[in-house]
């Protein structure tokens, strides 16, 4: 076996990988061998065919296989003996190949495509300035906290009279063409209508109207023209709606308005706890130690996006493109065409500049990832997790199940690595150049993201 290297230029090599019949003929004979052991033929005995006839009937495509699993080992070991720092991976040159004939050829020469990783000089220091906004914790930011809270712990009221951001329940009776109840139509106990939702102005007029007990008379697929809608409220499979005409009689049996709680002491003890907040001064007081730890998480998400946009301009360094877009091309198996991977070509680069940045940075300053800083890591994604669906103190045997579940797949695994690798080079640059800051209201740090 022979393979060798030739540089294009700095970030394109052509390798050449040649093999010769003593390369891969013991491998073929070894399968060949297996299969003659296990072969079942009329007019043989298991395990007695000849093994001519077995050459005969399974050589190619067992030398196809073969070949093809030498060539894929052989290339990752020159890789990693090499210590060659590709990016993506190997793809068959684009020129002077030579079809191979497998009945016949006894020597395969094979040549692939490398992008080369460009080298990157990363150098950072206190001359350097990045910004960082504080977010005051004023007045406005502290309603915000008290109406979110008030949103959180409101309830659905019984009202007398509908008004357009209230629910409807009804029993729904489907008329016929005078009119009247429908003997075998379609009948709805405890519906529930928005009104908000009702797409026709006429008929969200009589809902504005109505009062319970009453009844109305309306046509629901004007009123909620979206067949899924439609499907859902009258509680039948979506292919029988373009079959319904006609009007449905409703009867309202309550209406319901979302009331938002009173900030007192009933939502004081359900934020957090009985007892342990007496006054709203207190229950502001705990409201500005929130939104302190948040703006925090806050201002450190938006220097993670501009230490991103500051590195992506200050490091300079090219990529081998034309290679990455045939690579991209490659590896999504037609799903994206050219003009499509062309379209977001950009993108994708100043992802992996990204990514290279980070890389140098990590390699720099002997960033890895620990398995405790990944299970911590872990931790906090479960956290976070199970936050989203309102729970917020779960115990710790739960989450260390969680943990463990994630932690065995290879998926999240190396998602997590990535984070904590990533979270580490961010803190070297924040420990390592001189932050610019500057306190801002939540209105102005909001408009950062609008650029």
């Amino acid at each position: 076996m022979n393979i060798t290297k030739e540089n294009i230029d700095d970030l394109n090599a052509v390798l050449s990988l040649t093999l010769e019949k003593d390369d891969y003929e013991e491998r073929v004979d070894t399968v060949l061998q297996d299969y003659k052991k296990k072969a079942r033929l009329d007019g043989f005995r298991p395990g007695k065919v000849p093994f001519g006839l077995i050459k005969k009937m399974y050589r190619k495509p067992v030398l196809v296989e073969e070949v093809n699993k030498l060539v894929s080992e052989s290339l990752s070991k020159y890789l990693i003996e090499e210590k060659l720092n590709i990016l993506g991976e190997p793809l068959p040159h684009e020129g002077d190949r030579n079809p191979i004939d497998w009945d016949t050829d006894e020597k395969f020469e094979f040549k692939f495509d490398l992008g080369i990783a460009p080298q990157i000089d990363v150098s950072l220091s206190n001359k350097d300035k990045f910004p960082f906004y504080n977010i005051k914790v004023d007045e406005k930011l502290l309603q915000k906290y008290t109406e979110s809270y008030a949103q959180r712990f409101g309830e659905f009221v019984s009202v007398d009279q509908a008004d357009e951001k209230d629910m409807i329940k009804a029993d729904i009776r489907q008329l016929d063409a005078d009119n009247q109840l429908a003997e075998e139509g379609i009948q709805v106990e405890d519906a529930s209508l928005s009104i908000a939702m009702v797409k026709d102005e006429a008929i969200k007029k009589q809902f504005l109207k109505a009062k319970k007990d009453e009844k109305i008379t309306a046509d629901l697929k004007k009123a909620y023209p979206n067949e899924t809608e439609i499907a859902a409220l009258l509680r039948v499979d979506k292919s029988m709606v373009a079959g319904i005409d006609g009007s449905f009689e409703l009867t309202i049996k309550d209406i319901t308005r979302f009331k938002q709680a009173e900030v007192d002491q009933e939502l004081f003890d359900k934020v957090y706890g009985p007892g342990n907040v007496k006054s709203k001064d207190e229950f502001l007081a705990k409201l500005s130690e929130e939104a302190k730890k948040g703006t925090v998480q806050d201002s450190e998400y938006r220097f993670r996006i501009d230490v991103k946009e500051i590195l992506i301009k200050k490091v300079k360094f090219n990529l081998p493109e034309e290679f990455l877009k045939r690579w991209l091309y490659a590896i999504n198996e037609g799903k994206y065409t050219l003009e499509q991977i062309n379209n977001d070509f950009e993108s994708f680069l100043e992802d992996l500049k990204w990514q290279l940045i980070k890389d140098q940075i990590a390699s720099e300053n002997s960033l890895e990832a620990g398995e405790e800083d990944m299970k911590a890591a872990a931790r906090d994604i479960a956290r976070m997790q199970f936050a989203q669906y309102g729970m917020a103190n779960v115990p710790d045997e739960h989450l260390d199940q969680f943990v463990s579940r994630m932690m065995e797949k290879n998926e999240d695994k190396n998602n997590i690595r990535s984070r904590v690798i990533e979270n580490k080079v961010i803190d070297h640059v924040k420990s390592t150049v001189k932050l610019d800051e500057e306190e801002i209201s939540l209105d102005k740090f909001n408009k950062l993201f609008e650029k």
